[in-house]
């Protein structure tokens, strides 16, 4: 025996469940023998299951056996009760749930299950107790909380929000805030019994059942009543319509009623079975021993309609115990052995008793379909399944006229069905019969054209049948379609990728060359002017001057193609070997005006309802639509037909969720912001969607922020993969669209941290930047340190070398000369005073003496100790000295102290210029300039006198008059530039310029900047 749960105030995200309201042991009480024979007795006679998808879990993807409840919670996890423990369920894979939100379950021998409307989950143990989860909390409800002991049957929410647990003891109270349960028993008119239900109806009466019977009470009333019928019933359904069904736990359903009926009449069942379900159509469910029965308004008699599901259909084990009906529609069975959902397929399959052997389809005028196949007399069907006989032909070939006739062809004759439904006969000519007709058409002279299977194509006229119209050119080979355009024309589809064009006496072949890229041509279809033609390997259409074939979004392909159809809406329908594709008329739009845009297309196969696929050769085509705009699929074994203006539609955005994340071996659960170890590097995070529809077609993307730098396509894939992430904090998002294409754009996060290793902490780098610095520093410190050393030890040549000159001159030049003044000066005393020889050796003697003092000056400069003078007051000095009143000196900017080379260079080519001016000019001003400038350090000595011809630096100077080419040596050594003019007559110049770099000291490290910027300058300026 067992039980039914329907509640109308459930939580607005589904429908609630019909469990089981007794324990197993309850349960199998029912006889086996009574068992199969109501199970035989509700099979004979019954057709089965239609127009509705069917799965079966029975152990697959640790599904659990001896389902008993289930239930929906707000976030579309699907929860299973069972003896063996609680499971969700994604549609995809079983989780075995022992714990929730954290918080392990009281017993995993679980019963009751209920989701109220504020989200919380209710759990009940076979053995007592109820676990409550809400919002990362538990709280457990035992006796001692005042919960009627024993198993928890059933669990209801008020439309108050209080919660009614039926146990296996009595009535359990939940008032909204409160935190006991209140017993509910004689107080109010209620036998203290074991319970089994509470369900509260439209009308908001409560009703409850407890061993013995059915009691309700009206809203506002304290005291309950027994309503009738006064037998035992255990699990009740209400209807639509307001009526209350009870089952009596074996094969037996009453109507409930608040009173007895007039005369006290025996309780009569109106139908079997031992629970039941009304889903959002009103369609009922019920329960029977070895069956789900499924059966529509009034419920009672051949109107009901009556369809079954058994074991022989594959349902996944016998006793189906429980119904249930999520937020998408889809019906869930529990039963011993596992469970089932049935889902509504969008086509809708035509009911016959016997499968159709390859059969072939054409609409006819009334709205229907003519099915006509190898082993059954042709029939007529209508959309809602009723069907009459046409007549006895083998159909392989049909063909609608512009004037409503219906051309039926076999391998034998053709049929010509006028509007009125007569029938007319014409066989094949002696010679061409037994050779099936392949397709038919009309042009537009009332001429038939014809292909027959293994003769070609005809022209028919009358009796007459003339092998490809008697017109040159005509393919070989079979015709697999033919249609007509608005001109009349004739167009062909051949095998080998070739269509003709015949156009009364004339025909042209379009192959390859033309766009045609089809392999075998299988339809044509004329929209227009038109003309779309489908084959092996894909669809192409005619514009006027030539094929354009589809190229398909997505890398997906088109194949097959032996049906079309063009909507009055403009969509497109294909029918081919993977399935029905249907295109939108705003993308069939697209593109005629970009034959290269990637074509969308929506799916329809299997999953949809479609039992096979397309036919490959004969009868063709295998798509036809009727005049209420239903479109017709032949398979090979049957035809299903689907409204496009109706199609269902799964409207509800999938939630999303992250399940977990597995670094290394280690699998952490997806909970806030998560930090993992210190190195872990590596991700795979698995994640679901909660549609529970088609969960194969659910389709998902995502993205890790800090790490993609675009939305990842995942296709149907769960899990995200990761390697060699950088550390540092990442958000992972992944979203999910629905088998319509509804996107949860919201989705789901997950905050990540990676902690980094110490070797890439920001300290680490920090020291390492730190101990590099400190590592150029000291090999700066070395380089400054040795630079020094040697410099050091030039200064000490140089001034050893000074000293070595300074003694040289003092003991040879010098005295040398000194000797000759002395000699000179005797001679000259040895002349008469006032003579003019001894006027011209004194005169030679003052010469001398100034030669001497020089000599003495520059040997006081070599060994000279001390801070050197300024080399503006020096250089003054000596042309004041040397040049006496013909001598002006002027300094510009303020003086700097310079660097000891350079100040000993300048001035040796500053006193070379003085000198050669004082000896050789004849001149009578000479100038010496001295310029401090920032950039450069300027000296320039000038002077009015005979001038040279040519400067000597150019030529090649006099033997031993080195005094310009030395200038010129000491400048180059510098790093800097030595500019003399000179013209005859016009005096000489000597002008030098010392960069900045050279001249002063500490200036190297900003000169070498400033070249580097003139340096990218000039590379800029090149670019």
């Amino acid at each position: 025996m067992k039980n039914t749960l329907e509640e109308k105030n459930a939580a607005p995200s589904e429908r609630p469940s019909m469990a089981a309201s007794m324990t197993a042991a309850v349960l199998r009480r029912s006889l086996a023998w009574a068992a199969l024979v109501l199970s035989c007795a509700a099979q004979a006679g019954t057709p089965p299951l239609s127009s509705y998808a069917h799965t079966a879990w029975n152990g697959q993807r640790g599904a659990p056996a001896d389902v008993v409840q289930f239930t929906q919670t707000l976030d579309g996890w699907l929860w299973i009760s069972s003896p063996n423990g609680l499971f969700r369920f994604d549609g995809v894979d079983f989780e075995r749930m022992d714990s929730v939100q954290g918080h392990r379950l009281h017993s995993t021998n679980t019963l009751g299950l209920l989701t109220t409307r504020d989200g919380r989950l209710w759990v009940g143990g076979r053995f007592g107790g109820i676990s409550m989860f809400a919002d990362g909390r538990m709280r457990l409800f035992t006796e001692a909380d005042g919960l009627p002991r024993g198993a928890v049957m059933t669990m209801t929410e008020g439309p108050d929000g209080s919660v009614w647990a039926a146990t296996s003891t009595g009535l359990g109270h939940l008032a909204p805030g409160a935190a006991r349960f209140r017993r509910v028993g004689l107080q109010e008119g209620l036998p203290e019994k074991p319970a089994r239900q509470i369900l509260y109806g439209r009308d908001g009466r409560q009703w409850v059942s407890v061993e013995g019977g059915i009691y309700f009470r009206d809203p506002g009333q304290a005291s309950y009543r027994r309503a009738w019928p006064h037998i035992d019933l255990m699990a009740m359904a209400e209807a639509p319509d307001g009526t209350l069904w009870g089952s009596d736990g074996v094969d037996k359903h009453y109507r409930v009623l608040p009173a007895t009926p007039r005369g006290k009449p025996q309780p009569r069942a109106e139908l079997g079975g031992n629970g039941a379900l009304f889903d959002r159509d009103g369609t009922m469910w019920i329960l029977k021993v070895n069956a789900l029965e499924r059966r529509q308004a009034p419920y009672v008699g051949k109107a009901a309609s009556a369809q079954q599901l058994t074991r022989a259909h594959g349902m996944s084990g016998p006793l189906p115990q429980s119904a249930f009906e999520d937020r998408e529609g889809n019906l869930w069975i529990g039963t011993s052995a596992g469970l089932d959902r049935l889902r509504r397929t969008r086509l809708r399959p035509v009911p016959a008793a016997t499968a159709f052997d390859r059969p072939g389809v054409i609409a006819d005028e009334r709205g229907g379909v003519i099915i006509g196949d190898r082993r059954q007399p042709l029939r007529r069907y209508d959309a809602q399944g009723a069907h009459e006989s046409v007549g006895n032909l083998t159909l392989t070939a049909a063909y609608r006229a512009a004037d409503g006739a219906l051309w039926l062809a076999s391998f034998n004759e053709r049929w010509r069905r006028a509007a009125s439904g007569a029938l007319t006969r014409l066989p094949h000519p002696a010679h061409l019969a037994g050779y099936d007709m392949q397709a038919m058409t009309i042009d537009g002279q009332g001429r038939m054209w014809g292909s027959l299977s293994r003769q070609g194509v005809f022209r028919i006229e009358d009796d007459t049948w003339r092998k490809d119209g008697g017109l040159p050119g005509m393919p070989d080979g079979l015709a697999l379609a033919l249609a007509t355009d608005p001109a009349g024309r004739v167009w062909a589809g051949f095998l080998r990728n070739r269509i003709a064009l015949i156009d009364d006496t004339r025909v042209r072949v379009f192959g390859e060359a033309d766009g045609l890229q089809l392999g075998d041509v299988q339809s044509l279809l004329v929209d227009g002017a038109r003309i779309w033609a489908g084959g092996r390997d894909g669809l192409a259409w005619y514009d006027g001057l030539r094929w354009h074939g589809a190229s398909v979004a997505g890398g997906q392909r088109l194949r097959g193609i032996s049906g079309m159809v063009r909507t009055a809406t403009g969509e497109l329908w294909l029918y081919g070997s993977d399935g029905i594709s249907r295109i939108g008329a705003a993308d069939v739009g697209r593109l005629l005006r970009e034959p290269a845009w990637p074509l969308p297309f929506e799916r329809f196969d299997g999953l949809d309802g479609l039992v096979g696929s397309a036919e490959q050769l004969r009868p063709l085509p295998s798509m036809t639509q009727s005049s209420d705009g239903r479109l017709w699929f032949a398979t090979a074994s049957e035809v299903a037909s689907i409204d496009p203006a109706t199609v269902s539609r799964n409207r509800l955005a999938p939630p999303v969720q992250v399940l977990s994340l597995r670094s290394g071996d280690v699998a952490y659960p997806a909970q806030g912001r998560l930090r993992l170890p210190i190195g872990a590097r590596d991700l795979r995070i698995a994640y679901t969607a909660l549609s529970l529809a088609i969960p194969e077609r659910v389709r998902f993307r995502y993205k890790l922020d800090g790490f993609d730098e675009r939305w990842q396509d995942a296709g149907t894939r769960r899990e995200a993969v990761y390697t060699n992430l950088r550390p540092g904090a990442y958000r992972f998002r992944v979203a999910a669209a629905n088998e319509d294409g509804v996107w949860n754009d919201t989705g789901a996060t997950l905050e990540l941290v990676l902690p980094p290793r110490f070797v890439e902490t920001g300290w680490f780098i920090a020291l390492m930047v730190l101990l590099g610095a400190a590592l150029l520093g000291a090999l700066y410190w070395l380089r400054v340190r040795r630079l020094t050393e040697r410099l050091r030890d030039r200064m000490q040549e140089r001034l050893a070398e000074r000293e070595r000159i300074a003694r040289g001159l003092h003991d040879t030049l010098l005295q040398s000369v000194q000797g000759l003044i002395m000699l000179f000066g005797q001679q000259a005393r040895s002349l008469p005073i006032g003579t003019e020889e001894r006027g011209k050796i004194e005169q030679t003697l003052d010469l001398a003496d100034e030669l001497m003092s020089e000599g003495r000056d520059c040997i006081s400069d070599l060994r000279s100790a001390g801070e050197p003078e300024e080399l503006g007051q020096a250089l003054a000095q000596y042309g004041r000295v040397l040049l006496q009143q013909r001598f002006t000196a002027s300094i510009q900017g303020k003086p700097r102290t310079l660097c000891a080379r350079v100040r000993d260079e300048v001035q040796a080519i500053a006193r070379e210029a003085l000198f050669n001016a004082s000896r050789h000019a004849g001149a009578s001003k000479v100038e010496l300039l001295i310029d401090y400038r920032p950039e450069a350090l300027a000296v320039l000595v000038r002077d009015n006198g005979c001038g040279m011809a040519a400067p000597v630096a150019g030529t090649a100077p006099p033997r031993k008059h080195f005094g310009i080419v030395g200038m010129c040596e000491r400048a180059r050594a510098l790093g800097a530039v030595c500019t003399l003019l000179s013209a005859p007559g016009q005096g000489t110049s000597m002008q030098l310029d010392i960069p900045a770099e050279q001249a002063y000291p500490g200036r190297r490290t900003a000169a070498l900047f400033q070249r580097l910027r003139q340096r990218r300058r000039v590379h800029a300026e090149a670019a």
